[in-house]
C-alpha cells in the first residue's frame, strides 16, 4: 500500500454503511467489514474488495481507523466497548470515527473511553440520506480534536462532499440535532403544500416545479416532492430512525431548557405514521398521514 492507503475497518453495513464502506474500498484502502447480520457482510464482500470479520474486535485489530454506522447509542456501545468491541483491539493512535446519530452524552463518554486506550475518537454524524451515501455526496459534521479531524478528512472525503469540524467532541452530534430540527419542519411543510395542491385541484407536479424556482426551494423539495406525489416511500431513512433522532433532539432541548415546539409536533405526526404501519416508510411519508385524515372526513 502507498502511504495514502490505510487499513480500515467498517462496522455496520446498513443502507448508509454498505455504500460508504464500498467507497473506501474503491479508493484503494484495505477494508475489513463487520455486520451483525453476516449475510449482509458476505454480500458486500461479493461486490467490493475486502475481508469480513466475525466480531467488531476482530475487525478492528491492527487497523489505522475504524468507522462505524449503526443504529443507536446502545448499538454503538455494543460494537465499541463490549467484550467483543472494537476498543478491545484497536491500536493506540488509531482513529475511531462514529457516523451514527447518537446523543451528545454518548459521544463525549466514548471520547473519554477511547482516550484511555490511546485511541482518537471523532463523532461524525452524516446527512444526505441513502442517495448521498451511494453517490459519495454526504455532509459530515465532526466533533473532535483538531489534529484528529485533519487526519480523518482524507478518509471521510471518500464518501462525502462536505466535511466540517464543528468543535470539541460532542459538537458533531449537536449539529446533527440542528439538522434534524430543520428537516422535520421542512418535510411537514412540503407535505402540507403538496396535499393542499392536490385537494385544490392543481397539478401538484406543475405547482412544485414552478415554486421550486423561487424561495420555497429546498433539498427535500428537489429530491422528495415527486416521490411524495407518486406515493413512493422507499428511500432509505425510515420513520423509525427519524423518531429515534427526534427523541434525542427533544431530550437534549429539554435538558437545555430550549423550546422546539414544531419538532415536538412533527415527532407526534411521525408517531401517527407508525400507527398506520409506516415504520419503514421514508420520512417523506408524512403526507400519507394528511391523506388518511382527509379520507376520514
Amino acid at each position: 500500500m502507498t502511504p495514502q492507503q490505510k487499513q480500515i475497518a467498517f462496522i455496520g453495513l446498513g443502507a448508509m454503511g454498505y455504500p460508504m464502506a464500498g467507497h473506501l474500498a474503491r479508493a484503494g484502502h484495505a477494508v475489513t467489514v463487520y455486520n451483525r447480520t453476516p449475510t449482509r457482510a458476505i454480500a458486500w464482500q461479493n461486490e467490493y474488495p475486502g475481508t469480513v470479520a466475525n466480531t467488531p474486535a476482530e475487525a478492528a485489530s491492527g487497523q489505522d481507523a475504524v468507522m462505524l454506522c449503526v443504529g443507536n447509542d446502545d448499538d454503538v456501545l455494543s460494537v465499541t466497548t463490549s467484550d467483543i468491541g472494537a476498543l478491545q483491539t484497536l491500536p493506540a493512535g488509531a482513529l475511531l470515527i462514529d457516523h451514527t446519530t447518537t446523543s451528545e452524552a454518548l459521544a463525549t463518554s466514548l471520547y473519554s473511553a477511547a482516550r484511555q486506550t490511546g485511541v482518537r475518537f471523532l463523532d461524525a454524524p452524516v446527512s444526505g440520506g441513502q442517495v448521498g451515501a451511494e453517490t459519495g455526496a454526504l455532509t459530515v459534521m465532526v466533533g473532535a480534536d483538531e489534529s484528529d479531524f485533519r487526519e480523518a478528512v482524507p478518509l471521510i472525503e471518500c464518501y462525502a462532499k462536505c466535511v466540517r469540524h464543528m468543535g470539541a467532541p460532542g459538537t458533531g452530534q449537536l449539529t446533527k440535532m440542528v439538522n434534524q430540527i430543520c428537516i422535520a419542519g421542512l418535510v411537514q411543510g412540503l407535505a402540507e403544500g403538496i396535499h393542499f395542491a392536490e385537494k385544490a385541484g392543481l397539478d401538484a407536479s406543475r405547482a412544485i416545479e414552478v415554486i421550486s424556482q423561487g424561495a420555497a426551494q429546498s433539498w427535500q423539495m428537489d429530491n422528495r416532492a415527486s416521490t411524495m406525489i407518486a406515493r413512493e416511500f422507499d428511500f432509505g431513512f425510515a420513520v423509525d430512525w427519524m423518531r429515534k433522532d427526534l427523541g434525542i433532539v427533544i431530550n437534549a432541548a429539554r435538558a437545555a431548557n430550549v423550546e422546539v415546539p414544531v419538532t415536538e409536533l412533527v415527532d407526534g405526526f411521525y408517531a401517527d405514521v407508525q400507527a398506520m404501519g409506516g415504520n419503514h416508510w421514508d420520512t417523506s411519508s408524512l403526507i400519507q398521514r394528511l391523506r388518511a385524515r382527509q379520507s376520514e372526513r
